[in-house]
């Protein structure tokens, strides 16, 4: 039992230690290791010449600047190395090998060193090799050869060209990349920035992208597990010591006889103390051994989700090394540290003390209790079970502790599939039809309909009661080098069963207005009001946002079709909702969509989730059996030390006619009302942490609609809870007391 204690806690303290390292350390050692920028500036060249730029690097607080470097963004209108079309930022750029900030890595390939050369930021880290020597063609004409593949941990551009090639394609930026002396907060770094910049005309500065910034969308994805795998870590750690404490204080008093036959023979009182510490030591080091190295095997999935679809750059997103090191020492040292203190007791018995005590119960323990519920009318199997526990008030306490503990692992757990599973609701109950565009789907047949005839074909459709249209596609934002995408809603109330609920603000309605989810506000570094500038197919339009929406990809915005009319006159379509109407045939209206255009493909609307959804539910789904069974086991625990102890009170009982069954109601009732009161402790510390683990998930914004889940039903299924673990753990036990024979317990007397 110690053992899977142990080995439970281990493996998910490790866990939690892994995704917190990974968090924080890989960011930090790469952007070191590349003298990243600190703030990386883009100025208006029409307000700021090339060599005022240059003298901001030598204003006081400037630790370190390269530049200033032309930015120039072109569109390319085809797929290419396995991208998108879309707009892409460049700079011109000499060779950043040595530069004094931001020193680009190479993946593959070389530098950009003539004009119609260009190098690739690949963020996501890997060298594209097989892309070298692509040729590229800008909507303008302009012809580019890929000649490499970088990354940088500034993210300071979508490629780099040479300085000549940047100032032919008629740059509408310049951009400087600073190292300030102060950079520790969001504040140093402001203050910073309008130092260097002083005394340049006004609205020179066209935006300013923080490394803090970047550091916190780095880690973004792996913060939304800590609250859950933190809260887990802990609750595992706290069992396994009252489980290991109550196992060796059952040990040492059930034990008396066997204490003082070892201080009789020689042991002095610290070998006495060291064979108990020993009994648990075993079992624990073997349980942190096997702990860690599922910990750290299960490590490598839990990372890669975590930093799925997240700009890593080269940052080497692997557990620490010393964390094994750290779990195979500390993890043990704990486990001894809670057996050292019921062990003490074994200490301080004398020899004559120990063996003349034998395995009885102290005199008068509990005795008050006992003789009160003899005196009610309950049976007195039930009377003796109630009053048995408070012979061992300290083991009693312990068992209590880890079943309350059991009972807010299972209250957390409740509760954040419900907060979840409400996240997911679908929006109404009405059928929709999802209709795919060959776009969006396999289906590559040419469509036969444009896309506003497929539009009044949906309409008219008969079933039909609402159509949606959504449009995808990539757009840039001024002075942000990575691109990002961008759905376009319109038809019959521009949202469909893909549009995510706002929870904070309203929804990107109208002209100009764009809604985003936490993960892209906190990697952007945004809020709701701020404004940001769209660009795409070489125009741009500046969006206020307007909403936060409760999730969504941190690459990702929502906006309207009339915003996007703005940007381009295609409407790139990818999809359709349809709701249908009360009673009308999903069948014949899938059938008559794709008689009307073949490349169109149809189905009924199935709500799904997110992968990151799916994995916490999981993770605390699986960590919440595991910890129920745990707190299960320190109940079986305390009944065979019980049982034990008390065999020759229980061969007493049945030769005066307690029956095998009364046995078993005496044994349970002994936990059952532990378990009611451990339901009324835990309840209300697994609700309180369940907030903070749902407010603390930085990707999903929960209203609170979705975190008060706490309903009747769901609260006294809870309170069932605590009864259900210790008769759980009870169960074995009272048949093992049940079959206790009597000549056989009795025989010394």
């Amino acid at each position: 039992m110690i053992g899977l204690v142990v080995f439970c806690s281990t493996a998910t303290v490790l866990l939690a230690l892994a995704v917190i390292s990974a968090a924080r350390a890989p960011f930090d050692d790469a952007f070191e290791a590349e003298r990243g920028s600190h703030v990386t500036a883009l100025f208006d060249p029409a307000k700021a010449s090339a060599e005022q730029l240059a003298a901001t690097a030598h204003r006081p607080g400037v630790e370190a600047a390269a530049g200033p470097f032309d930015q120039a963004v072109v569109t390319i209108p085809a797929d290419w190395v396995g991208r998108p079309p879309g707009p892409l930022a460049l700079v011109g750029r000499p060779d950043p090998a040595s530069a004094p900030v931001d020193r680009v890595e190479l993946l593959a390939g070389r530098w950009a060193s003539a004009p119609g050369e260009v190098v690739v930021n690949n963020p996501g880290g890997g060298a594209a090799s097989r892309f070298v020597g692509t040729p590229l063609t800008t909507n303008t004409g302009v012809k580019l050869t890929v000649v490499g593949f970088a990354t940088d941990m500034s993210q300071s551009s979508g490629g780099w060209v040479t300085p000549e090639q940047a100032a032919a394609l008629h740059p509408t930026g310049r951009q400087m990349l600073y190292r300030f002396t102060d950079a520790a907060t969001e504040q140093q770094l402001t203050t910073s920035l309008a130092n260097a910049t002083e005394g340049l005309p006004e609205g020179a500065v066209e935006s300013g992208q923080s490394y803090l910034v970047l550091k916190q969308a780095f880690s973004a994805g792996a913060d939304a597990y800590l609250p859950l795998m933190t809260v887990f870590g802990v609750l595992g750690l706290v069992v396994a010591a009252l489980i290991v404490g109550n196992v060796v204080s059952g040990a040492v008093i059930s034990g008396y006889r066997h204490i003082g036959v070892l201080k009789s023979i020689g042991f002095t009182p610290r070998q006495v103390v060291t064979v108990y510490l020993t009994m648990v030591s075993v079992p624990a080091v073997v349980g942190t051994v096997l702990g860690t190295a599922a910990g750290w095997v299960a490590a490598g999935p839990i990372l890669q989700a975590a930093f799925s679809g997240i700009s890593t750059g080269t940052a080497v997103i692997e557990p620490a090394g010393w964390l094994p090191v750290a779990t195979l020492v500390s993890v043990p040292l704990l486990a001894a540290l809670a057996a050292l203190v019921p062990a003490s007791r074994a200490h301080r018995l004398s020899a004559a003390q120990a063996i003349s005590a034998g395995s009885a119960p102290r005199a008068g323990r509990g005795l008050k209790v006992q003789r009160w519920l003899s005196g009610t009318r309950l049976p007195r199997a039930v009377s003796l079970g109630l009053g048995q526990p408070f012979a061992r008030p300290a083991r009693t306490a312990l068992t209590m502790a880890a079943i309350v503990l059991g009972v807010v692992t299972v209250t957390v757990t409740t509760g954040v599939t419900t907060t979840l599973a409400k996240s997911m609701a679908a929006p109404d109950r009405s059928t929709h039809i999802d209709v795919q565009t060959s776009a969006f789907s396999e289906n590559k047949i040419a469509p036969r309909l444009t896309p506003e005839q497929t539009t009044a074909m949906l309409h008219t459709t008969p079933g039909a009661e609402q159509v949606s249209v959504r449009g995808l596609v990539r757009v840039g934002i001024l002075g942000q080098p990575q691109l990002v995408f961008a759905d376009f809603y319109g038809g019959d109330a521009m949202v469909d069963h893909r549009r995510l609920n706002v929870v904070e603000g309203r929804l990107a309605t109208g002209l100009n207005e764009i809604e985003a989810g936490p993960a892209f506000l906190d990697q952007h570094g945004l809020k709701l009001g701020d404004r940001v500038t769209l660009v795409l197919e070489g125009r741009q339009t500046t969006v206020t946002i307007v909403g936060k929406e409760i999730q969504g990809n941190a690459n990702a915005i929502t906006s309207n079709d009339a915003t996007r009319a703005l940007l381009t006159p295609d409407p790139h379509v990818v999809e359709y909702d349809v709701k249908l109407a009360v009673g009308a045939d999903a069948g014949a209206y899938q059938k008559a969509v794709t008689g009307a255009d073949p490349s169109l493909s149809a189905s009924v609307v199935t709500p799904g989730t997110e992968g990151s959804v799916v994995a916490i539910q999981t993770f605390s789904t699986t960590f919440s059996a595991l910890l129920s069974v745990v707190a299960a086991l320190g109940v079986f625990n305390t009944l065979l030390l019980t049982i034990r102890e008390r065999r020759r009170d229980l061969g007493m009982l049945k030769s005066i006619g307690m029956t095998p069954r009364q046995v078993v109601a005496m044994t349970i009732t002994s936990v059952a009302w532990q378990g009611v009161v451990s339901g009324i402790v835990g309840i209300p510390l697994g609700i309180l942490v369940h907030r903070l683990i749902v407010e603390h998930v930085r990707i999903i914004a929960f209203p609170d609609s979705m975190i008060d889940v706490w309903g009747a039903p769901l609260l006294a299924a809870l309170a069932l809870a605590g009864v259900a673990i210790a008769v759980l753990g009870a169960l074995v036990p009272a048949r093992s007391a049940a079959r206790l024979p009597i000549a056989e317990v009795l025989h010394n007397e």
